[in-house]
């Protein structure tokens, strides 16, 4: 089957899966997978019952054993014996430390993945406690996204050989997600979700007619690459589905190895010929999936029109392999057509909407380039057909889909370009297992502190070197001679292979073989490719007439598809990307997104290379265990840490929380400042009342002290002015002679100054160099109320006393300036003063 690579980045940003931007995040699956061959011969099977033994004396009972990592000794023979117990006894999935084995039954098992055990594993409360499943990978990644406060993508790498059920473990975990992130109550979203999980489910049904292929070891084999990323917003719905392809294996479309076929298109296409109108019926397998296929395309928005415009051009195609060149007697003159090759050139003309003349010269003529002016040369037998093939795959290409499947690791009996990309795609998947797991794991451990002897694994690091390294690889040496204006030479590059890469040691020759070819030592197993055609493959050139024929085509879909061609193929001054450069470049891409994910293995394992249902060869899977680092794999997790503890669930669920926790703090801090704010306002109020209180006491104890020394004063101050009162009466008889002015007296007409003995008075008249007395009823007490604050020197000065009354009685004194007043409780007669 198909390997696959499915990346969900879940987000709201974006579970970008994963991963929300926080615009949506997207759950991603990176269905990416590593492949290998036989390599080593397994030890006999009593070797393999006495391994068995020796940790479990009932056999009957290894096929209870749902985790590897309980076995002991970890040996590939017990873990053999174990898988083979269990498949035995359809038991096909088995969890192998932080690795899921799944063993490929080849038959339908549909109560395995039904919608009931769907959302039995996704309600579960701790999955893990069911039996192994896929789904148990599906759904961990899916909560991962969903617990973290910051989403992080989970990427899910699905490997295993040619064959070995890649493909449908991606269909299972693409319907799992689309199922599980599909429930909402809104009906827009509802809608919106079944539209995207529609689609997402019938591109698979699109895809592989179009992309996958019959071969030796596997019967719908994925013979291109397509990259997956499904995205989730905060609400983990499904909002979108983005898909990226890589490197179709177009050489299909023109040749095929020995016992080998065609895309599967073809032959839907051919079997359905007579309901298609203007399709010739061709002599094919029979298929009988055509249905299917157009029910995809109604379901991905492609029409019926449209759809008839792809059917015409592939049965262009078909008959464009039908053409067949005999050399010209007069190498001046074009190839000759064959007389059967005629009729199939205007059929290919008609379904392509081209002129069957123009078709027939791009075939057989080249257009050379001198400068300003073009020249016209025949081609030879050779070129026409390297020239009609180039035609039907460039054609084909174009019409293909953009979506993604990683290969699986191939060795067939012929291996070129394509198989060297390809097994190279799964030499860097491989390179991030170990790089995140193997090796990754124990420096953990021994940072932590941990006792940790290092466990041994194959690290494929040197045979990456050997393929895409620099300055001297594989692949620079391809872009060199590429680049070259010159035929290949296959021997050539043998010998400049030989000579730069000599030091490697994953790289070794046949010396006696008459193929020129070399041999890589994969972490798989040893694959030989073959060095002719590779630099052609690799350089892929396009005759710029077939895209000008093109381009003049009626068919509206071969005009849209290569409008935009020439200009870029035509631009000077610029060198040609090669194969291999873009496929590196994009698989460099789809490698950085996956180390910045959060990755979870399954491997899959094929039981027979027969296919057959419930057939268990052990000399196959032995070899696949060993090739993909499984029983490494399971030593780490079962000397470290298999199982989750207490501790690391519980950080695992406060993770969960971060978000709700940080709210939480912030409240717990914002209620802690306001009653700290409070109790601090509290104190000082109860400080600054109990200081006021002991002011006020203060205030209250002088008060008393003032006033009892006021009291003290004011009775002596009554007696004292009692007794000048009454010298004063004596002295002055008869006063109101004196009196010059009615109402007025002016103090220096008596001719004996009286002395005012009662000193705050007299103080306060003395302290000012003119005073004005005024005479009213009470003013006089209120004055002297201020007497005793003032320290008054004694001066001289004039005083006058008014009355506003020509009664004899003064009522009150007014000086100026104004001062402090003392109440008198005594009215006295007015007298004029001198001092």
């Amino acid at each position: 089957m198909v390997n696959s690579d499915e990346r969900c980045l879940l987000g709201c940003g974006n579970i970008e899966l994963f991963f929300f931007y926080h615009h949506p995040a997207s759950l991603s699956k990176a269905m990416g997978l590593n492949h290998h061959v036989r390599g080593s011969q397994m030890s006999q099977s009593d070797s393999v019952d006495e391994d068995v033994q020796a940790f479990l004396p009932d056999q009957d009972q290894l096929h209870t054993y749902d985790d590897l990592t309980k076995v002991n000794p970890v040996t590939p023979t017990t873990v053999l014996k174990c898988l083979q117990a269990r498949y035995r006894m359809k038991v096909f999935y088995t969890h192998a430390g932080c690795t899921l084995v799944a063993l490929n039954p080849f038959q339908s098992i549909p109560d395995l993945y039904s919608l009931d055990v769907m959302k039995e594993y996704h309600c579960a409360p701790q999955p893990q406690e069911f039996k192994p499943h896929i789904f148990i990978v599906a759904e961990k990644a899916y909560r991962n996204v969903r617990s973290q406060l910051e989403p992080v993508d989970q990427s899910l790498v699905v490997s295993g050989e040619s064959g070995a059920g890649k493909t449908w473990t991606s269909r299972c975990l693409m319907k799992y997600y689309a199922t599980v992130a599909a429930s909402s109550s809104v009906l827009k979203s509802q809608n919106t979700v079944k539209r995207i999980e529609r689609r997402v489910l019938d591109s698979n049904s699109l895809m592989e007619p179009f992309g996958n292929a019959c071969t030796l070891r596997n019967h719908n084999s994925s013979r291109f690459g397509k990259y997956i990323q499904l995205q989730l917003d905060r609400c983990q719905l499904l909002v979108g589905a983005s898909v990226q392809t890589y490197l179709l294996e177009k050489t299909r479309v023109s040749c095929q190895p020995a016992n080998e076929r065609n895309f599967h298109i073809f032959y839907q296409v051919t079997h359905q010929a007579s309901t298609c109108s203007n399709i010739y019926i061709f002599y094919c397998l029979t298929e009988d999936c055509f249905q299917d296929t157009v029910e995809a395309m109604d379901h991905l928005g492609i029409n019926a029109e449209k759809q008839q415009q792809i059917f015409r051009i592939l049965a262009g195609i078909l008959h464009l392999g039908n053409l067949g060149f005999s050399s010209s007697v007069d190498e001046s003159q074009p190839c000759n057509l064959d007389e059967k090759a005629k009729g199939f050139l205007h059929r290919a003309a008609e379904l392509l909407c081209v002129s069957a003349e123009d078709l027939q010269t791009c075939l057989r003529v080249q257009t050379l380039r001198a400068g300003k002016q073009n020249m016209l040369k025949p081609c030879s037998q050779a070129q026409c057909i390297v020239r009609r093939d180039c035609l039907a795959k460039l054609i084909y290409a174009h019409i293909w889909s953009e979506f993604l499947d990683v290969y699986g690791f191939e060795c067939f009996h012929i291996n070129n370009l394509e198989q060297l990309c390809i097994n190279y795609a799964n030499e860097k998947l491989q390179q991030h297992f170990v790089a995140h797991y193997l090796k990754a794991q124990q420096e953990d451990y021994v940072s932590e502190g941990l006792e940790w002897s290092f466990i041994k694994y194959q690290d494929n690091q040197s045979c990456l070197d050997l393929i895409e390294g620099s300055p001297l690889s594989v692949f620079s040496l391809l872009n060199e001679e590429s680049r070259l204006n010159r035929d290949s030479d296959a021997r050539a590059l043998k010998v400049r292979l030989e000579k730069e890469l000599c030091g490697n040691a994953n790289i070794s020759w046949h010396k006696f073989s008459q193929v020129p070819h070399f041999t890589v030592a994969h972490y798989a197993g040893k694959v030989s490719y073959q060095l002719e055609g590779m630099v052609e493959k690799n350089k892929d050139p396009v005759p710029p007439e077939l895209i000008s024929l093109l381009q003049k085509s009626d068919n509206q879909l071969l005009q849209q598809m290569f409008s935009q061609h020439q200009t870029e193929n035509s631009t000077k001054g610029l060198s040609k990307v090669t194969v291999v450069s873009k496929f590196k470049n994009s698989l460099e891409s789809l490698m950085k997104i996956l180390h910045a994910t959060t990755p979870h293995y399954t491997r899959c394992i094929k039981p027979n290379p027969e296919c057959k249902p419930l057939m268990f060869k052990k000399q196959e899977v032995v070899v696949q265990l060993e090739a993909c680092g499984i029983v490494e794999a399971i030593h780490i997790s079962a000397a470290g840490f298999p199982l989750e503890s207490l501790e690391s669930q519980r950080k695992r669920i406060l993770s969960g929380c971060a978000f709700s926790i940080q709210c939480c703090w912030r409240r717990y801090q914002e209620r802690r400042r306001r009653t700290r704010q409070q109790s601090a306002s509290l104190i000082q109020a109860a400080v600054r009342s109990w200081l006021v209180r002991k002011k006020v006491q203060r205030w209250i104890r002088a008060a008393r002290v003032i006033q009892s020394a006021w009291r003290r004063w004011q009775s002596l101050a009554d007696a004292e002015l009692d007794d000048s009162m009454d010298l004063m009466e004596e002295r002055v008889p008869a006063l109101g002679s004196e009196i010059r002015e009615r109402g007025s007296v002016q103090l220096s007409t008596i001719h004996e100054p009286v002395t005012v003995r009662a000193w705050p008075m007299g103080l306060a008249l003395a302290s000012a160099p003119r005073i004005t007395v005024s005479l009213t009823s009470t003013g006089f007490q209120k004055m002297l109320s201020l007497l005793n604050c003032l320290n008054l020197i004694s001066r001289k000065g004039e005083y006058k006393a008014e009355t506003n009354q020509c009664t004899r009685e003064l009522a009150s004194i007014r000086a100026e300036p104004q001062v402090s007043k003392r109440h008198f409780k005594k009215n006295f007669n007015p007298y004029i003063f001198h001092t």
